[in-house]
């Protein structure tokens, strides 16, 4: 999968990450598993550059032009 994910993208899924974090480590219970859930994909997506969900869509926020088969 090609990277899809611009780097204004990345910088903002990392900061959601942390915040949600934050919050997830000063609640309990369902919520917070549920908010570290979501800080985990949001970092994973924003450290590799690549989001499962833009592709299915085909949405792409980077501005590097996109090769049909690169990786």
């Amino acid at each position: 999968m090609p990277i899809n994910v611009g780097t204004l993208d990345r910088i903002v899924r990392i900061v959601a990450a942390i915040v949600l974090g934050y919050f997830a480590y000063e609640t309990s219970g369902v919520l917070s598993v549920v908010l570290w859930v979501v800080a985990a994909v949001l970092l994973i997506t924003g450290a590799i550059g690549r989001c499962g969900i833009y592709a299915i869509f085909g949405v792409r926020t980077c501005r590097a032009p996109h090769r049909p088969g690169a990786q």
